[in-house]
């Protein structure tokens, strides 16, 4: 149980949080390895924009918020 389930719960739970706070200007990472800045936020899905093309895409591909709006990750 602690090691098959318990992580994969944890990665889960930070996951969720992590689409609670996502916000309209953020730099984001999908699973499909697309990076583009949060434009819109809807109840299941997150429009991007990458490059020139507008993206819409479920929250739950997004797997990495690289930049918060108006501060540096780094």
């Amino acid at each position: 149980y602690f090691l098959l389930i318990r992580p994969q719960q944890k990665k889960a739970k930070e996951h969720e949080a992590m689409m609670k706070t996502i916000r309209t200007g953020d730099k984001v990472i999908t699973s499909g390895g697309v990076m583009g800045t949060v434009v819109g936020i809807k109840e299941k899905s997150v429009s991007i924009r990458s490059a020139d093309t507008k993206l819409e895409i479920l929250k739950s591909a997004v797997t990495q918020i690289i930049e918060r709006s108006g501060e540096s990750s780094s």
